[in-house]
């Protein structure tokens, strides 16, 4: 596989584990289970206990794993075909999978901004309107 394939592969495997990544670490529907796993990640006795609780509510830490799991799937490697491509290809997808989780997430808290930039103007127009017809 050439070099700019490789490439093309490495920023499109990253998409899949920055989603199930970020899925599972931030959004309301892993809630619950986050929640216990934050719980035991504080309270249980042994460091390898808390350590893997710890790893479902870092997405950090949890996209390490999550790129095991697909460099089985596919068998990709960068830059050479042996277990070394393995390793650099595991250390770029995890980095260019937090990169695009830190864009998202920063798109999320701007809009998540505009949300309320908007409802606040809403107020103050219905105020100000209801204020006139007085």
């Amino acid at each position: 596989m050439g070099l700019s394939v490789q490439i093309v592969w490495l920023f499109v495997l990253a998409i899949p584990v920055a989603c199930i990544s970020w899925t599972v670490t931030h959004e309301e529907i892993f809630r619950e289970p986050r929640e216990f796993c934050l719980e035991k990640s504080r309270t249980c006795r042994r460091l390898f206990e808390r350590k893997f609780f710890y790893l479902f509510t870092c997405e950090y830490c949890f996209s390490h794993h999550v790129v095991v799991i697909f460099l089985l799937i596919t068998r990709y490697k960068l830059l050479f075909a042996d277990w070394r491509g393995y390793l650099i290809a595991g250390f770029a997808l995890v980095w260019i999978a937090n990169q695009y989780m830190s864009l998202y997430g920063r798109l999320r808290l701007d809009i998540s901004h505009e949300r309320l930039d908007i409802e606040a103007k809403r107020v103050e127009m219905s105020e100000s309107s209801d204020s006139k017809g007085d």
